[in-house]
This record gives C-alpha cells, sequence and structure tokens, in this order.
C-alpha cells in the first residue's frame, strides 16, 4: 500500500508585501497512514487549506517537509489530485473532455481512455458525457470533478471543502458517494472541511487545529464502523468531544426567571 503522509514541523510564513509577515502554520507535525481518510477541521482562516496546498505542492513550507512515501514533496504531482469547494470545470469541455483533461495534459489518454469511461459510470453521469457544466446541477458537477481528480489514480485525494457549496441532502448524498469511491479505490484522503458532523461520518481520524498560526490541538480516531448513524450516541459524543476543542459546543444556562 502507498500513500503515506508524513508532515514534518510544517512552518508557513507569508509576506504581506508590506513588510508584514503573517505564520500561517505552526510547527504542525503528524502523519496521515496511507489509505486512511482524516479530516482536517479547525476555525475559519486557521491555515487548513495552506496544509492541504502544501501536501499538494502548491505552497513551499517556510520550515519543515512534506513526505509521501518518504519522498520529500517539491511540487505538484499526478500522485495527488485535488478537489476544490466549486467544481472548477471548464464551462467550454463536456463533461467527458472535462474529466479527460488531466489525461490529455499527461499524454496518456490514448492508453487511459477507458478509465474516463469507468469513472462516469463511477459517479453516476453515464448519458450525461456530451453535456457542458451549465446544463447539470451543482452535484453533478461536483461528481465530474471528483472523476476529474481520481481519474488518474493518485494515491492521494485531496478535498478543499469540497460539499461546501451544495444544498444539505445532495452534501449527504455525495458523502456516500465520496466514501463509496474512497472503499473501492483505497485512496489516501485528506479533507478541508467546517463540519463536524461531515468529519466524524467520513474519517477514520479527524484532526482537530487551532487558531492562526495553526497547531494540531487534537487528532482524534473515530472508532466507528461504516455506514455511520448520525444519531447515535457515539457518534454524538465524538461531535460533542471536537466542538468543545473548538470552544463551540456551548453551555446550558439556568433560567433566572420562571414561568
Amino acid at each position: 500500500m502507498s500513500g503515506e503522509i508524513n508532515l514534518l514541523d510544517i512552518t508557513k510564513i507569508f509576506n504581506q508585501g508590506t513588510g508584514e509577515e503573517v505564520t500561517a502554520l505552526n510547527g504542525v507535525h503528524f502523519t496521515i497512514p496511507a489509505g486512511s481518510f482524516v479530516s482536517l477541521i479547525g476555525p475559519s482562516g486557521c491555515g487548513k487549506t495552506t496544509l492541504l496546498r502544501c501536501i499538494a505542492g502548491l505552497e513551499t513550507p517556510t520550515s519543515g517537509e512534506v513526505l509521501v512515501d518518504g519522498e520529500k514533496v517539491t511540487k505538484p504531482g499526478s500522485d495527488r489530485g485535488l478537489a476544490f469547494q466549486q467544481a472548477n470545470l471548464f464551462p467550454w469541455l463536456t463533461i467527458w473532455d472535462n474529466i479527460a483533461f488531466g489525461l490529455r495534459a499527461r499524454h496518456i489518454y490514448k492508453d487511459k481512455k477507458d478509465e474516463v469511461e469507468k469513472f462516469i459510470k463511477l459517479v453516476g453521469l453515464e448519458g450525461f458525457e456530451k453535456s457542458f457544466p451549465h446544463q447539470l446541477s451543482g452535484g453533478m458537477n461536483q461528481r465530474a470533478s471528483l472523476a476529474r481528480a481520481l481519474v488518474g489514480h493518485p494515491k492521494i485525494l485531496l478535498l478543499d471543502e469540497p460539499l461546501g457549496a451544495l444544498d444539505a441532502f445532495t452534501r449527504m448524498t455525495m458523502q456516500d458517494e465520496i466514501l463509496r469511491l474512497w472503499k473501492e479505490h483505497n485512496t489516501t484522503m485528506v479533507m478541508v472541511t467546517h463540519d463536524v458532523d461531515e468529519a466524524v461520518y467520513l474519517s477514520d481520524y479527524v484532526v482537530v487545529m487551532s487558531p492562526r498560526p495553526a497547531k494540531v490541538e487534537k487528532i482524534i480516531g473515530i472508532d466507528l464502523t461504516h455506514p455511520r448513524a448520525r444519531g447515535q450516541d457515539v457518534f454524538l459524543k465524538y461531535r460533542t468531544e471536537i466542538l468543545e476543542i473548538l470552544d463551540y459546543a456551548g453551555k446550558v444556562q439556568e433560567a433566572e426567571y420562571a414561568i
């Protein structure tokens, strides 16, 4: 099995161009096992996406290293797929051509053409191959985005709030879709999310991060089998634990009046 990620004391400092420096990540250090599903959760702007971009090779840590299967990450690579909150499909290309885009860019489309058809079927878009993104729903476009990220069989799929723009019911359907693809392909998945329920529902591990500059507050192993029941007592226990770390659990106040 491959796809292990080692984050070794990752610090990332951005220069604002005015001489002011902003530290986004401060000594982030943990390991993501190959084939696991890991969610990064924390306050908005804490550095989750920056960490994901460091794994993708789109950002270079100021100090520390990102290793994938023992090899230092210095640039983007075909071993790491990336899906964003918005589907980011090319509006002038059909669904087929959007999914095939990466294969064509790598000059392997002729040999891997069957993979495009396979993934179109896997994500339930059969019959929509010749459609354009504007002709499909947000959920269908997000399915196409996932297929595009997975069609090259990356060892790692990086998900930057991929379901954030969807309505609640479509979002839950897509969560099950992501789980199915993960199980079928044994891909290491790393997802940024603000949704605590989503993190508990999908993940093997939830990495709770502090406000910026981000460090790891706690890594919580989710000891539940799939499929998971959202109303199960132990599910709610994990949810409450994460909210308490983030200081969003709230407290029941005794009323100061009587009716």
